[in-house]
């Protein structure tokens, strides 16, 4: 397998160890490890089914011992949060599609499958493997495969009861958002959020954060009226004020320190059942270890 060979599918062998792991940098460590495997390997089919077969066992590997991490990780663990281009509304299905899938939302989701089920069904239903290639990619047989898959498939249609709204009204709501916020008006805050929102918040105890989960729209709007209270005073993040941006596919407020993010406030904006947008989840993300990724996108001009 040759150098050329490993460049040309590294953007691919992202897509499939990002969505397993959620965090980038554990997916970057995985893709490194599998090209010196890959290197040594003497086998007869193509190099993106050799490297995606190292790359999803790599994987199981190291999301069994990252559950045990997270067993004592302070707070609540949200994904690792990455740069990404805003979807068209001229993209294909498949595309828009393969943007919901690196939702925080959706990763969230992921969590409560098994390693097994997670890597079998990120492999089956976003990437379109063959169950053929499920199975050799996770070291399964084809029947275990598919029962992995259907019982995946269930769990996450049980818990998937709402979706993204289309670009443009996640843009407009975010514009609405801004500002609302910027006039301090709780009530047209309130406006925005679906009753049950809930602002999650991921510290890891090594930033100052809210601790808990805000559940409510009249709490969700008292706190992001605090928040620019903050902002405004220069005592939240040294003035620097805020950035907004698509993370994972959906509007964000990147919160800035001498030009260097220190958060990310992502939004899971809905389609609620009258067809109107509505934000029904806030991914606030302050552990400096998740925010690697956004800086150095930042630094190259991404986002």
């Amino acid at each position: 397998m040759t150098p050329d060979d490993l460049a040309r599918e590294r953007p691919y062998l992202f897509r499939i160890a990002y969505r397993i792991l959620g965090t980038a940098a554990d997916a970057e460590d995985v893709m490194q490890e599998a090209f010196l495997r890959a290197r040594t390997i003497d086998d007869a089919r193509s190099p993106r089914a050799v490297l995606a077969t190292i790359v999803t066992r790599l994987c199981l590997d190291e999301v069994r011992s990252a559950r045990r991490r997270r067993e004592e990780y302070i707070g609540a663990w949200l994904p690792e949060p990455l740069l990404t281009d805003e979807p068209r509304t001229t993209s294909t299905a498949e595309r828009i599609e393969d943007a919901e899938s690196m939702s925080m939302a959706f990763l969230v989701l992921l969590e409560a499958l098994s390693p097994l089920e997670r890597a079998v069904y990120v492999l089956r239903e976003i990437l379109d493997f063959n169950f053929a290639e499920v199975a050799a990619a996770v070291g399964r047989g084809e029947p275990a495969c598919r029962q992995l898959f259907h019982r995946a498939r269930a769990h996450v249609a049980e818990r998937r009861t709402r979706f993204p709204a289309a670009p443009a009204a996640q843009r407009t709501l975010t514009a609405s958002f801004m500002t609302a916020l910027a006039s301090g008006d709780l009530d047209a805050l309130a406006r925005l959020f679906t009753d049950d929102v809930e602002i999650i918040p991921d510290h890891g105890g090594k930033a100052k954060s809210h601790t808990r989960v805000v559940v409510g729209v009249d709490r969700a709007s008292r706190y992001f009226a605090g928040m620019y209270g903050r902002l405004r005073d220069g005592r939240y993040i040294g003035g620097d004020g805020t950035r907004l941006a698509w993370v994972n596919g959906a509007p964000a407020l990147l919160q800035l320190q001498a030009g260097v993010v220190v958060g990310a406030v992502v939004f899971g904006i809905v389609e609620s059942e009258g067809g109107e947008a509505r934000i029904a989840k806030v991914f606030v993300v302050r552990n400096p270890d998740k925010l690697a990724a956004l800086r150095s996108g930042l630094a190259g001009g991404l986002g």
